[in-house]
This record gives structure tokens, C-alpha cells and sequence, in this order.
């Protein structure tokens, strides 16, 4: 495979990153990170005034429709950014979801507030620690209404509406669970905002109570279009950690350039040299991975669910990785609140979690992998 982005798409890229270097400074992000705001409104509103929450949705539902190659190249600037916006809940999990199983009227109803900024959206599946299972899901869904708990719901203090992971069969297999809509403003739904180690990416805790709710896609495959919705989503967010590990990397970079000990730069001692070439490395081997998740996804080949997994888990040790010796390179000072280190490293570790762990991401590589060699 020898692939790589259009200039096209580098110009978009290049847009976003100029956009966010404008709109989306670190005391913007700090703002988030000490409460001042949920999230960043003025930037949410740039975002779709930009056309970048509806770049991979269809024109006839309010997007730009251009595709996940473009979708791609605004995540990895998003995570360069680390933006305090719900990005990744609105658009790689509710959108998706709506893409692959939603009905039109379900598409017209919800996909151009997206685009527009108009509504926030989200994925509930979780229901406590643990990864993605169908047999971890115990929320019920019968006669049209949810009962039950999900957490930890990526920014479900914010959302307008949710896609929701529930049983509605007993006999043990994936075919018992279904997918359902719910308007989290109509009632019957109760949110409780959870503690995390990244405020710039809320979570939040649903207790449904004879809830409403309307089938998203057909009965019985809900788990199937979840296992989708992961995969492209696992494709994006990995853009994004790729973003935050460049980032971190450039920050090590610059202050060992500048931070002068005993005559000259710390960057000019061995040590530091292996650390930050050690960064470049794991950055780099990361991002070919993303770009062939990128193909992948955006030709919908038959590759994409091991590209998906091997993405996910280059991007999230490279992130994890470039973050954590981002602040070994600052030495003392990289500890500090005043410093932006630990944005960084608070995104590394939050987006590690996001869809499941890193072994978990791991294990399906390696279950794939079988089953296509024994194929």
C-alpha cells in the first residue's frame, strides 16, 4: 500500500491548524480545565461555521460530505490542539452510528444540528470498568422505554441525545442487543457528571427510568453496528492522539533548545537526544499505522478492522509515550500547573480509555488476526 493525502486535504489540514492556533490557545483550554466553562462554546460555534462537524456527513443532511480522509486530517489537528470541545462523542460515535444505522428521518432530525453546532451527541455503552462486551450490557430495553445505568458517558452532561447500547433478548448471544435514540432533553433520563483525570473531556453518569427511547437500526444488530462504530471511531481518535503526540514532542523539542545548563542546551546531551529521538520514533511508527487506518476507512476495505485495532494501539502508546517524557524533558519545571505538560499527558491518558483499553484494543488485533489466517 502506498498511501498518502491529497493536497487537498493537506490544505484542509493546514486550515485547521491555523484555525486552532487562533481560536483554540492553551489558556482556552485551561479556561475548561479550571471550570471556568463545560467546554469551549465560541470554539464549538468556529467549528461549524468552519464546516468541520459535518465534513463527513452527507450533503443532503446539512454536511459537507467529503469523506473520513478529511475527517482524518481535522482529528489529528483537534488532538494537536487538544481541543476542550465534545468532538470525538458528537462526531466519530453519535454521527457514525447515525451514518451506519440510523433511518432518513432519524438522519434529517439529528445530522444537521451536528453540522451546524447545533446538538451534542454521544455513544452511552460502558456500564462501569471493563471494556466493550455485549455481555457487560444488563440495560434493558422493552416496549419502547430504557431502564438501567450506563457510565462513563463521554460528555453525557453535555449531550442532547445519546445512542444507547441496550438488552432486549436473554439467550446470551451478541444478536440480544439492539441499538435505541434518546432525547436527553425529554425526560426519563436522570445525569449525574463524574470526576475525571481530563475536565476538557467530560463524562458523565445516565440512570434511565422507564425512559422513552426509538429504535435505531434493526432489532437484534445492535452489536454489529457498535463493532463498526468502534472501528471507525478507533480510526479517528488515533489521528487525534497522533496529533497530541506530535505536539508533545515539538514542546520537548523547543524548550531543549532553549533551557541552557552548565553553558548550553540540554538538548545537546546524549540523554536528551535518546529521549526525544525515542519520541520521533514512536510518533512516526504511529502515524503509519493511522494512515493506513485512514485508507482503510475511508475505502471501507476488507483490512479495516485490523487497521482500526493497529492504529488504536500505535497511536495510543505513542501519545502516552511523547507526553509522559514531554514533561521528563522539562525536568522539574514540566510538573508545574504553569506548564502545559500535563494537558498533554491528562489527554494521553483520557483518550486511552476512551474506547476501551489499550490490551483490550490489543486482544481484538490478535483475534482478528486468527480469524483472517484461518480463514
Amino acid at each position: 500500500m502506498n498511501f498518502d493525502f491529497s493536497d487537498d486535504q493537506k490544505q484542509m489540514r493546514d486550515a485547521a491548524r491555523k484555525f486552532l492556533s487562533e481560536q483554540c490557545p492553551p489558556k482556552a483550554v485551561r479556561a475548561v480545565l479550571d471550570g471556568k466553562a463545560a467546554y469551549d462554546k465560541e470554539l464549538w460555534k468556529g467549528l461549524a461555521e468552519m464546516g468541520f462537524l459535518g465534513v463527513a456527513i452527507p450533503e443532503q443532511f446539512g454536511g459537507a460530505g467529503a469523506g473520513h480522509l478529511e475527517l482524518c486530517v481535522i482529528a489529528e489537528e483537534m488532538g494537536r490542539a487538544i481541543a476542550p470541545v465534545p468532538f470525538s462523542s458528537t462526531v466519530y460515535l453519535a454521527a457514525e452510528a447515525l451514518l451506519i444505522a440510523g433511518s432518513d428521518a432519524q438522519k434529517q432530525k439529528w445530522l444537521p444540528k451536528i453540522a451546524a453546532g447545533e446538538a451534542i451527541g454521544t455513544l452511552a455503552l460502558f456500564e462501569g470498568a471493563g471494556n466493550p462486551s455485549p455481555k457487560a450490557i444488563k440495560c434493558t430495553a422493552s416496549g419502547g422505554t430504557l431502564n438501567g445505568v450506563k457510565k462513563p458517558v463521554p460528555d453525557g452532561a453535555l449531550a442532547d441525545f445519546a445512542v444507547v447500547a441496550a438488552r432486549t433478548g436473554s439467550t446470551g448471544r451478541d444478536s440480544d442487543i439492539s441499538l435505541f435514540l434518546v432525547d436527553l432533553k425529554a425526560g426519563g433520563v436522570e445525569v449525574k457528571e463524574l470526576t475525571n483525570l481530563d475536565p476538557t473531556r467530560g463524562q458523565a453518569e445516565f440512570t434511565f427510568k422507564n425512559c422513552k427511547a426509538e429504535p435505531l437500526g434493526a432489532a437484534g444488530e445492535g452489536w454489529g453496528v457498535i463493532t463498526q462504530v468502534l472501528d471507525r471511531a478507533a480510526v479517528l481518535l488515533a489521528f487525534e492522539q497522533v496529533g497530541g503526540a506530535d505536539r508533545a514532542l515539538e514542546m520537548g523539542r523547543d524548550y531543549a533548545l532553549d533551557r541552557i545548563a552548565f553553558g548550553r542546551p540540554i538538548g545537546s546531551f546524549q540523554a536528551i537526544k535518546h529521549m526525544l529521538a525515542d519520541m520521533y520514533v514512536s510518533a512516526t511508527l504511529a502515524r503509519s499505522n493511522c494512515y493506513y487506518g485512514a485508507w482503510a476507512l475511508s475505502t471501507n476495505a476488507a483490512e479495516l478492522p485490523e487497521a482500526a485495532a493497529a492504529s488504536r494501539i500505535s497511536a495510543t502508546q505513542a501519545f502516552q509515550h511523547c507526553a509522559k517524557n514531554n514533561i521528563q524533558v522539562h525536568g522539574g519545571m514540566g510538573f508545574t500547573w504553569e506548564f502545559d505538560c500535563h494537558m498533554y499527558y491528562r489527554r494521553a491518558n483520557a483518550t486511552a480509555l476512551t474506547l476501551g483499553s489499550l490490551s483490550y484494543w490489543e486482544d481484538v488485533l490478535i483475534d482478528r488476526m486468527r480469524k483472517k489466517n484461518a480463514a
